[in-house]
Parts: C-alpha cells; structure tokens; sequence
C-alpha cells in the first residue's frame, strides 16, 4: 500500500517537469528556426574586405559554399589596408577605405558610427538612420524627397576632416559648442579642426568611391557523358569537306592552326561522386570511394583506308643514260736515254752482257 502511493506521487510529481521540458523544447525550436529565417535585431550587416580585423559580437555562416560574416551591434571595426564593404541589413551599403578604425552601434531603426580614423561613404536609401560621430563632429545625413542619402566623412590628414554630401544634404554639429550648419547636396567642404567657421568648397580629398558587390560565382559545371546525338554531330563537322582556295607558288605556307591540332589531341574527362564539406570538423574526411572516380579519354578513330582495283597501262619507265666508258689515258713515254758513248768502257760492258744473256 506504502509502494503504490509513492509510485502514485511520483509519477504526479513528474507531469509538471515533462510537460515543461516539452514547452521549453517548443520554444527552441521555434527561437532556432526563427533565427535561422530571420537576422537578429541588433545585426547590422554583412562585411566583406582583404585585411580586416573585426572585435566584438559576429555571426560566422556558410551560405552557397561562402563564408558570410554578420556584424552585430558593438562591434569595433579595423581596416588595415585596402577597402572594405559592409552591406547593411535593411539594403544600404557603407565603403571603408583604410587604414580606418571605426564602431557600430545599433538601436532600433538608427545606426551610429563611431569614426577614429580612415574615410567611409554611406549609401542609403531610407532605413537606417546614420548617424556619423568624430571626436569634435557629429554628421547626420539628411534626405531630399524621397531620394537616397550619401555621404562621405573622413580624415585627409590630422585634424582637417572632409565632407561631402553626394547625395542629400549632411547636417553638421559642434558636440562641444552645439553650432551646426547644413551642407547642401553637392557640397565638398574641409573642417580645420572641427571649426565651422569659414567653410569653402574643395575638390579632390579623401576619395572613397563606393565598391560594386561581387558578383556571384558561376555554379559548378557538372561533367556528363556526351549523347549519341553530340557525337554524330561532331562527327559531322569533322567530315564536312572545305572548300579549296586558290594558292600562288610564291605564297608562303600557312602557319599550321593551333585550335586544329589541340582538337585532334585526346580529351580527358574524370567522373567523381559528389563532395561534402563539414564547417565543424578540423581535418576534412575523405567521404568518397576512389572505386568510383571514372576516367574517360575522348578520341577521334581514323579509318583505314583500303584500295581495291588494278592498274591499267605500262608502267613509265625512265631511260637510264648510258655509261660512257672510261678512256684510259696513255702513260707518258719513258724519257730516252741520252746517246751511248763510244767509249772503250762500255763496248766491254755489251760484250759481257751478251755473253751472259
């Protein structure tokens, strides 16, 4: 009886907890996928750049096989070279060009930018409010009609600040004495130490063109096999006869065409399963078979040519010219010998010779 009501208690006791387990697993999923369709709401945008340095609240996701970096508000901002572009969440675009140093901070419908150092050009349409601080200044663009706001706030050295409103007006405030004065659109003015007395227009300062977004990559080209359609029609184009032109002796011969003899050259085509790629692993697995990469080698057959048929007519036969013989030259006759003498000597010297031949 004791054992049944403890059973009994236990189980009451333990409907409360799974039910709010339940509850409180509903809520995040909700909140997740929420999140997931949704940018939070002190995100500011996604900022892109060569040699950035970023500190403070993020957001680091994969998006089409692209590292997308969401800046959140607070974040401190370090552009060490070059440009970088921040694409703000309600369609505007911000440009730093560097060395800058500047802060975000987010609330509601306004967005303020802290700037230390660098140039920036904001472009907006009507969402967010910007606001542009300095360490003297505080810039507020402002629009005309229904048109885009731009603007552009910088450092050309220390202590001369440049703006210029491109498009709207910007309304400019000294935070320690509370003047203001509005630049109209199309002003281009340098402050001399954050005074605004005596502005003029300048031209040509702390330029900061605004940066094209890039474009999206081209999707992957997925290898296939060619259809017997493909290949009777390339074959087609190969047998298609040309047309012969008229060639002088005198011309020189055609270069040979490269484009031909790297269509005669094999084609290689190498077949693979698809890859994947995990964000959370450190070392990337080989998650496919080599078994099943296939490696195919296009070529172009030629045909043997084989002649059938006889040969009509004699043969031309090429007269071989006759040798001449070769005459003998005839020695040069020996030189004779000067006339015997007479003497007593040599009568003696024919009797011996006679008498032993």
């Amino acid at each position: 009886m004791v054992l049944r009501l403890t059973v009994e208690k236990s189980w009451r006791r333990g409907v409360p907890f799974a039910a709010g387990a339940v509850v409180l697993s509903a809520a995040l999923l909700a909140a997740a996928a929420a999140g997931t369709d949704n940018p939070p709401d002190d995100a500011v945008g996604t900022i892109e750049g060569d040699a950035i340095a970023l500190q403070g609240p993020m957001t680091v996701d994969v998006v089409h096989g692209q590292i997308k970096t969401t800046l959140r508000s607070g974040n401190d901002i370090r552009v060490k070279s070059g440009q970088a572009r921040l694409d703000l969440v309600e369609g505007g675009t911000i440009s730093i060009c560097g060395p800058a140093h500047l802060s975000v901070l987010k609330s509601g419908g306004s967005l303020t930018l802290a700037l230390d150092t660098g140039t920036i050009r904001v472009h907006v349409e009507k969402r967010p409010a910007v606001t542009i601080y300095t360490a003297q200044i505080q810039a507020k663009p402002i629009a005309i009609g229904d048109g885009p706001q731009e603007a552009l706030i910088g450092f050309d050295a220390p202590g001369m600040m440049c703006v210029r409103a491109t498009s709207g007006a910007i309304r400019l405030e000294q935070q320690l004495t509370g003047q203001s004065v509005i630049v109209p659109q199309g002003g281009d003015i340098i402050l001399n130490n954050g005074a605004l007395e005596g502005l003029q227009n300048t031209a040509g300062h702390c330029a900061c063109d605004l940066q094209l977004a890039k474009s999206a990559p081209p999707p992957p080209e997925i290898s296939r096999i060619a259809t017997p359609e493909e290949i009777q029609q390339r074959d087609a184009e190969e047998k298609r006869p040309t047309a012969p032109s008229a060639t002088v002796a005198s011309t020189p011969p055609a270069a040979p065409d490269k484009a031909s003899e790297a269509k005669q050259q094999p084609i290689y085509q190498v077949f693979m399963p698809p890859l994947a790629y995990d964000a959370k692993a450190a070392v990337q697995h080989d998650n496919y078979d080599p078994k099943f990469i296939l490696l195919v080698r296009h070529v172009r057959v030629r045909p043997t040519l084989i002649f059938q048929g006889r040969v009509e007519g004699d043969p031309a036969v090429q007269p071989v010219a006759a040798a001449k013989p070769t005459q003998v030259k005839p020695l040069p006759p020996a030189p004779t010998n000067a006339a015997k003498s007479d003497s007593v000597v040599n009568r003696v010297r024919a009797f011996l010779r006679g008498l032993f031949s």
